[in-house]
C-alpha cells in the first residue's frame, strides 16, 4: 500500500480566528501553544490564576497580551475562540461566562468537561441555547496511529472488527489539582482510550470495569490501575488497560514504559504503539487479505501525539466556525464519552457489567 494512501495528520483548512488562552500549565505551554505555533494559528491573549506564570508563557510564545485573570481573557474583545486548560471543577463557570460574550464564537475545553454528567449536560444545553460551539479536547483522536487506523477501518481493510485492546503500562503526570478529587485514572487517563474506542468503533452497549489502588500514588484515590471490557452491539469486544503503576521506577531500574494497541478483524490485523511515554512517534503496522495479500505493511510519519495532535484539535474548531458545521469534537459527542466513564464507575462500585442504556443523558 502506497504511503500516500494514508493521512496521519489533518490538513489545515482554517486559521483565521484569534485565540485566547486560559491556563499556563504544562498542557497549555508545551502542547497547545507549541502546536499553534507550528500551525500558524494566532494567539491573541493569555491569562491564568498567576499573572507572572502567564507572562512567562506569553514571552516564550510571543503572545501580545497578558491578562491578570481568566475572566479578563473572556472579556477581551479580540478573543474569538477561547481555549481553556483549567481544573475541571473551575472550568464550568468559565465556560458559562464565555458563552455569554458576543465576541466569542467558540470554546475549546479540557476533558473531563465537568465533574458530573449532569453538569456536562447543562453546559451542552447552555451552548446550544447560546448558539455557540463548545468542543472538548479529546486529542487522542488526532494521534497519528489512531487516524490511520480509523482510515483502515473505514475502508474495510480489516474486514469486520472482532476484538481490540489498548495495553498501557506507563506513569501519567498527575496534575496536582487531581489530589482534591476522588476519581483518578478512569476519568483522567482511561478517558483517552475509551473515547478512542468510540471514535474507531461506534457506540458501545456495555462496560465492565475493575480497579485497584496504585502503590505509587500517595494521595487518596478510588481508581488506580484500571481494566475495562467494553462490548458493542455487533458482538465486537475491546479491552482497555491502564496500568499506571507499571513496575518500580527507581534509579538503576530499566524503564520499560509503553502503550501498545491491537485490532483484529475478519480480514486483517492492525497493531501499533502510542509514543508519548517515550517521546517517540506512534506506530502502526497492518496485514490485510484485502490490501496487502496478508503481508505486514508499516506506514510511517515523523509527527507525534504531543504536540502535533493539538493542531488537529484547534483546526477542527476553527474550520467548524468558518464553515458553520458541527465540530468533530462536539460537546454532544463528548457527552457519550462521559456516559461511558460514568458507566465504568458504576461498574466498579456495584461489581457488575453496566449497560450504557442505564446511563441517561436526556
Amino acid at each position: 500500500m502506497n504511503q500516500s494512501a494514508f493521512s496521519p495528520d489533518p490538513a489545515i483548512r482554517s486559521r483565521k480566528y484569534k485565540i485566547g488562552c486560559i491556563g499556563a500549565g504544562m498542557i497549555m505551554a508545551d502542547c497547545h501553544l507549541a502546536a499553534y505555533a507550528q500551525a500558524g494559528f494566532t494567539v491573541a491573549a493569555i491569562g491564568s490564576r498567576t499573572r507572572d506564570h502567564a507572562a512567562e508563557v506569553a514571552k516564550r510564545w510571543s503572545i501580545p497580551t497578558v491578562h491578570d485573570t481568566p475572566e479578563a481573557v473572556i472579556a477581551d474583545p479580540n478573543v474569538e475562540i477561547l481555549d481553556i486548560a483549567y481544573p475541571p471543577d473551575l472550568q464550568p463557570a468559565l465556560i458559562s461566562a464565555a458563552l455569554k460574550q458576543p465576541h466569542i464564537k467558540a470554546v475549546l475545553v479540557q476533558k473531563p468537561l465537568a465533574l458530573t454528567l449532569s453538569e456536562a449536560i447543562a453546559l451542552r444545553d447552555e451552548a446550544e441555547a447560546a448558539g455557540k460551539l463548545l468542543s472538548v479536547n479529546q486529542n487522542m483522536r488526532f494521534d497519528q496511529s489512531m487516524r490511520v487506523l480509523k482510515q483502515l477501518l473505514d475502508r474495510g481493510a480489516l474486514g469486520e472488527p472482532v476484538f481490540a485492546q489498548i495495553d498501557m503500562h506507563a506513569i501519567p503526570h498527575w496534575q496536582t489539582f487531581l489530589e482534591d478529587y476522588d476519581r483518578l485514572t478512569l476519568a483522567n487517563m482511561s478517558v483517552h482510550h475509551l473515547d478512542a474506542l468510540r471514535f474507531l468503533f461506534g457506540e458501545p452497549s456495555s462496560i465492565s470495569t475493575m480497579t485497584r489502588k496504585d502503590p505509587r500514588t500517595t494521595f487518596d484515590h478510588s481508581d488506580g490501575i484500571v481494566v475495562s471490557t467494553v462490548t458493542f452491539p455487533s458482538g465486537f469486544m475491546a479491552l482497555s488497560l491502564e496500568d499506571v503503576w507499571s513496575g518500580p521506577r527507581e534509579e538503576g531500574y530499566e524503564d520499560d514504559q509503553h502503550i501498545n494497541w491491537r485490532v483484529e478483524g475478519t480480514d486483517g490485523v492492525a497493531k501499533g504503539t502510542i509514543g508519548w511515554p517515550t517521546g517517540a512517534a506512534s506506530t502502526l503496522s497492518y496485514a490485510s487479505n484485502r490490501e496487502t495479500d496478508g503481508k505486514w505493511v508499516s506506514p510511517s510519519w515523523e509527527t507525534m501525539w504531543f504536540p502535533q495532535a493539538f493542531i488537529g484539535v484547534m483546526e477542527q474548531l476553527q474550520y467548524a466556525v468558518e464553515s458553520g458545521s458541527k465540530p468533530q469534537l462536539d460537546v454532544s459527542d463528548n457527552i457519550k464519552t462521559i456516559e461511558l466513564i460514568e458507566a465504568g464507575y458504576r461498574s466498579i462500585s456495584e461489581g457488575r457489567v453496566v449497560r450504557l442504556d442505564e446511563i441517561s443523558a436526556n
